[in-house]
Formats: structure tokens, sequence, C-alpha cells
């Protein structure tokens, strides 16, 4: 998998690991994929519902230690 960007959201609160995925998201093409690193837990649920609302795809979901990583297509 080609990684186009990796977004550091670590040790942020919701929303904001939300809000600077989406607007990292924005700054891609079609196809394009982002690597979105957070620690927060309510992620695990937030970021795949933001994805699907939005048209995206995760195509991986991992966590290392204390970081949970998603890899996400934009749509």
């Amino acid at each position: 998998m080609e990684v186009t960007q990796v977004l550091d959201a670590k040790g942020l609160a919701c929303p904001m690991p939300i809000v600077r995925t989406k607007k990292a998201m924005d700054a891609l093409q079609s196809g394009q994929v982002l690597e979105v690193q957070v620690t927060d837990k309510g992620a695990l649920s937030d970021i795949p519902a933001w994805a699907t609302s939005g048209g995206h795809q995760i195509l991986d979901q991992s966590t290392e230690a204390d970081v949970i990583k998603f890899f996400i297509k934009k749509g």
C-alpha cells in the first residue's frame, strides 16, 4: 500500500483527530491514501464512522503500543 500522506494526531482529544483528518483528506486526490496516527481511544469508532459517511474506505487499521493507525483511501 502506498501512503500519500501521514497525519500525526497523537495526543489530541476528540474532536481534533477528526477535524485534522478531514482537513488532510480535503487536500488529497481521489484514490490517494492517508495514514492517520492517533492515541485517543474514541477514534476507534469515530474515524471509521466519519470515513464511511464521507465515502472513504478504511484499508487497514492497527495498534502499536498506544498508537492506533488508520489507512484511509479517499473516495
